[in-house]
């Protein structure tokens, strides 16, 4: 199940580190080599001694260790690894994790790869229902880390509630089920996203509200079901998923020209929001006020990047074109007149109206528009309704539905 892998095991402070000496016994004996990192105060609960025995390896320990750093060894114990597990996960090393902290081996290792991360927490129900371990657990889950448990139960310090980690099976499980076959794996998407920025002079620009939320949120949903994205995003305001090839682009002219170059995909995915218009006469420096006169901006359109592509001949067009329609009233007619005027397969509305706050907002309300009608969907977080339509779109690549 796990042969092969190779799994950089960081084992934190805390009463469940004795469980990781049987989770490096259970990833051996299904094939992994396990590379053991221990924090300075997991060596309070088990010993290095210990956990080399089982890994059938050294254990690393210091960020300082002079013989390794004569190749960076903290670097390259992070990227050759095929996925990074942190078990038990400690409310501490989850805050490091969180807001990039790097004054330890484990932390460095964890913000110096760009590798997978698992995560095991485990600590006291308090510190895991705290609002600080919280909003770490949610910095990190928009980080794309993974998290299997806590489970609720007894407690060493004689609580009970959610906070004890997971047991080594169900960590398994959970490693295992990262290395399995995804639907998309083999296939190609284009994803764009965020605002464009027309400039009008050097200083000043036009642009719209769009965070880029939504976008990201799609193109790690399909990441996820194992497809190769290309990432096409103007200025957004939350930064893009790891892993995936990130195109960063200004205006509408430059996404349509870095779209224009990646069609070679099974899907194309329009999520962002491309300014409609753009100053013809955008100035090489700085407008200034002159006696209360306005400028004089000559608009024209900006390039349809979503019609283009969708009324591309056959052997150019990617097989499933998806459109985005932000609405603030009749948002299924427009939508649905909008997906026969652009000619893409589906288009996805919204209504954008300022009283949903859907507009860079963390939720929406989608409208999936096909050739088959509307199917309306409840309100969802942007991770939710991303999860939805990249297994729906698995499904239509592969065919089956």
């Amino acid at each position: 199940m796990l042969a092969g892998k190779n799994i950089l095991l960081i084992i934190s402070g805390g009463i469940a580190a004795f469980k990781s000496l049987d989770l490096i016994r259970r990833m051996r004996e299904r094939g992994a080599s396990v590379t053991p990192v221990m924090t300075q105060a997991a060596s309070e609960f088990v010993t290095p001694l210990s956990v080399s025995a089982l890994a059938g390896v050294q254990v690393y320990q210091d960020l300082f260790d002079l013989t390794a750093e004569s190749d960076m060894g903290h670097i390259q114990l992070s990227r050759s690894a095929d996925l990074i597990v942190v078990a038990p996960a400690s409310a501490d090393l989850l805050a490091k994790m969180a807001n990039g902290l790097a004054n330890d081996l484990a932390s460095t290792l964890l913000l110096a790869t760009d590798t997978p991360v698992l995560i095991a927490p485990a600590m006291n129900v308090r510190m895991w229902d705290h609002p600080a371990t919280q909003r770490n657990l949610a910095q990190l889950v928009a980080d794309r880390v993974h998290i299997v448990g806590p489970n609720p139960g007894d407690m060493a310090c004689g609580e009970y509630g959610l906070g004890r980690m997971s047991e080594p099976l169900e960590i398994i499980d959970a490693i295992a089920a990262h290395f399995a076959p995804r639907p998309l794996d083999g296939h190609k998407v284009l994803v764009t996203s965020g605002p464009t920025h027309e400039p009008i002079d050097p200083v000043r620009y036009i642009a719209n509200r769009s965070s880029g939320a939504q976008g990201t949120a799609i193109a790690a949903a399909l990441q996820d079901l194992g497809a190769d994205v290309r990432f096409v995003t103007g200025p957004a305001d939350v930064p893009p998923p790891n892993g995936v090839h990130v195109i960063q682009v200004e205006s509408a002219q430059d996404m349509f020209d870095a779209v224009k170059a990646n069609l070679d995909v099974s899907c194309a995915i329009f999520a962002a929001a491309v300014a409609d218009w753009r100053v013809e006469n955008a100035s090489g420096s700085k407008i200034k006020k002159q006696n209360g006169a306005l400028p004089e901006l000559s608009l024209t359109e900006n390039p349809d990047i979503l019609a283009h592509v969708a009324q591309l001949g056959t052997d150019a067009r990617p097989p499933l074109v998806i459109g985005f329609a932000a609405e603030t009233d009749d948002v299924i007619e427009n939508a649905t007149a909008k997906r026969a005027r652009k000619g893409c397969d589906w288009i996805v509305a919204n209504d954008v109206s300022p009283e949903t706050g859907i507009m860079g907002g963390s939720e929406n309300q989608a409208i999936l528009v096909t050739e088959q009608g509307a199917d309306q969907w409840p309100r969802l977080s942007k991770g939710d309704v991303a999860a939805k339509l990249a297994e729906r779109i698995a499904d239509q690549i592969l065919g089956t539905s």
